[in-house]
């Protein structure tokens, strides 16, 4: 197959239009065009074109990927599942998370405790915690050390506690909104019942 015309992208700084005389129109980057040494009238075959198109699609998934992870960090797994929504097909997604971890654009470990930190902040505790790294596809072994940059749990629910209740003394229903309220964020109601003991509360057993 003949390259009929060969010319820079109008769009897209480093990139390049190779037109074939098949009418078909392949877009390459700098790469693509000094390794293949690329030029207009250049006859390739057809091993050459196959190994010109799959290293232009790689050169593309692998632009998308740092893009995605320029919007927001993600897991190994969130980047392949969204390299396989772009029609990526599982070996070639998988080539392009190995391209990125040898980067160190892509690192399970250090993404897991950034979450943990993350949704601490924002008052859940280790059930909601551990759910967000399950959402997120985190390998267990992360889990663990990632689960030790949350605060104590213990200071956290005394803080919601006090906040939520005023710091005097509150009637069950207040208790029981307030315990509901640390449930759903996550926190186990043994230590939901500990924290009201500190507060010098109870909720009584229907």
């Amino acid at each position: 197959m003949k390259i009929s015309k060969l010319e820079p992208s109008k769009r897209k700084k480093g990139r390049f239009l190779i037109h074939l005389e098949s009418g078909d129109i392949l877009r390459v980057g700098e790469n693509e065009m000094a390794d293949f040494a690329l030029y207009t009238g250049l006859e390739l075959s057809e091993a050459q074109l196959a190994a010109l198109r799959a290293a232009s699609r790689e050169r593309a998934l692998r632009e998308k990927a740092l893009n995605a992870l320029t919007d927001r960090p993600m897991s190994r797994k969130e980047l392949t599942d969204r390299l396989k929504s772009w029609e990526a097909g599982q070996e070639e997604a998988e080539g392009v998370a190995d391209w990125l971890e040898g980067l160190g654009l892509l690192n399970d470990e250090e993404y897991a405790k950034s979450l943990v930190r993350h949704y601490a902040a924002k008052g859940y505790g280790p059930y909601k915690l551990r759910d967000e790294l399950y959402r997120r596809g985190i390998p267990k072994p992360y889990w663990e050390d990632a689960l030790q940059e949350a605060e104590d749990p213990a200071e956290i629910i005394d803080a919601l506690l006090r906040r939520r209740l005023g710091g005097g003394a509150a009637d069950q229903k207040a208790l029981k909104r307030a315990s509901d309220a640390l449930a759903r964020r996550g926190y186990s109601w043994g230590d939901i019942h500990a924290g009201l003991r500190r507060y010098g509360a109870e909720i009584e057993e229907e």
